[in-house]
C-alpha cells in the first residue's frame, strides 16, 4: 500500500480516486488517514424485501407522554 504526504494527496486527489487503490496519507511521515474506494452493493435492493421480518409493538403508534412531548418544544 502506497504512503504519500498530505500535500501530494491534495494535489493529486483526482488521480488517486480514479486509480481506486488504498492509499495511506501521512503528515511528517506519520500515517493520519487512509483513502479507500467504496465497494458497490453486491446485490440490488428491493422495496419490501424486509416485509414480515420487522415487528412493532401495539403501543408504537400511541401518543407520547406529555413530559416527553414538552421536551420538543423547549
Amino acid at each position: 500500500m502506497e504512503q504519500i504526504n498530505i500535500h501530494k494527496a491534495k494535489t493529486q486527489l483526482s488521480r488517486l480516486i480514479a486509480e481506486g487503490k488504498e492509499v495511506i496519507i501521512a503528515r511528517y511521515g506519520q500515517p493520519v488517514a487512509k483513502l479507500i474506494p467504496i465497494k458497490p452493493f453486491e446485490q440490488d435492493r428491493k422495496p419490501g424485501s424486509a416485509k414480515g421480518k420487522i415487528r412493532m409493538c401495539d403501543s408504537f403508534f400511541d401518543p407520547l407522554p406529555d413530559d416527553i412531548l414538552n421536551e420538543f418544544y423547549k
